[in-house]
């Protein structure tokens, strides 16, 4: 089984840019675990940018393109740094891909994006994929990791794509404004009104939201591929998602 897991910048770092050393020390323990067990495994990272802005001691995310893409450069090093030391501890090996909308659009450049997952999984690799914000323009931007990690899944025919974020899935209404909000567990097809309950970001260290989300699971579902939203604060959650437990929400994939 090839599961994607995406996890966002606000399971990762803290409001303030620095990194989450909980969060991000018992997802990769729970990664490495679900390795070992014989999952092929693929991390689809945020947090350069965030972690830039706790470096750079930045109170806002970046809206010029130039301060962006260096707190991109310095919040990368940090975050790869942190990972390669806590999955070593558990004896796997990462890799780090930055793409642009260009390594995916291009047929050329998608088929050596593919060739090289595909041979870095075969190595026993735990690959760590990320926009590469520090080149990215407007022209070559992806956007969110939320649609990269779609995209992501789909290339690699992967099984399940797992969104980690803030929230615990999709609701009838937005839980932080309307407490009768319900948390809605499984969706058949995405409809009108599904695309209807998404609202916008809620972290100002991160660019997705559920609007991403449901984008994403477009993506995703088309390829006969069940993507699954569920809060990172506890990665645990990712033992009960893999063996189908009700967690989160869950979007079932088209089957052919």
């Amino acid at each position: 089984m090839r599961i994607v897991v995406k996890v966002g910048t606000s399971t990762l770092a803290y409001s303030t840019g620095n990194l989450n050393i909980r969060h991000m020390e018992s997802l990769c323990k729970v990664m490495s675990d679900i390795k070992n067990a014989g999952y092929e495994v693929i991390l689809v990272s945020s947090g350069a940018v965030g972690m830039g802005m706790g470096k750079l001691q930045l109170r806002q995310r970046p809206k010029e393109l130039s301060l962006k893409q260096a707190a991109a450069a310095v919040g990368q090093c940090e975050l790869m740094y942190t990972y390669d030391k806590l999955f070593s501890e558990y004896n796997h090996t990462v890799a780090q891909i930055l793409l642009t909308a260009e390594d995916v659009k291009d047929d050329e450049r998608r088929n050596n994006f593919i060739n090289t997952m595909e041979r870095l999984i075969e190595l026993g690799v735990l690959p760590i994929i990320n926009e590469n914000d520090t080149v990215a323009t407007s022209e070559l931007v992806i956007g969110d990791n939320d649609t990269l990690a779609a995209i992501v899944a789909k290339s690699i025919n992967a099984d399940l794509l797992i969104l980690l974020s803030d929230i615990d899935g999709l609701f009838t209404a937005d839980p932080r404004k309307d407490p009768n909000a319900k948390l809605i567990p499984k969706i058949e097809k995405i409809t009108p009104e599904v695309e209807a309950l998404a609202g916008g970001s809620s972290s100002n260290v991160g660019t997705g939201g559920m609007i991403t989300k449901i984008r994403a699971a477009q993506i995703t579902v088309q390829n006969g591929c069940d993507m699954v939203i569920a809060n990172g604060k506890n990665p645990e959650l990712l033992y009960d998602i893999i063996d189908g437990r009700d967690i989160g929400t869950r979007f079932i994939g088209e089957r052919k």
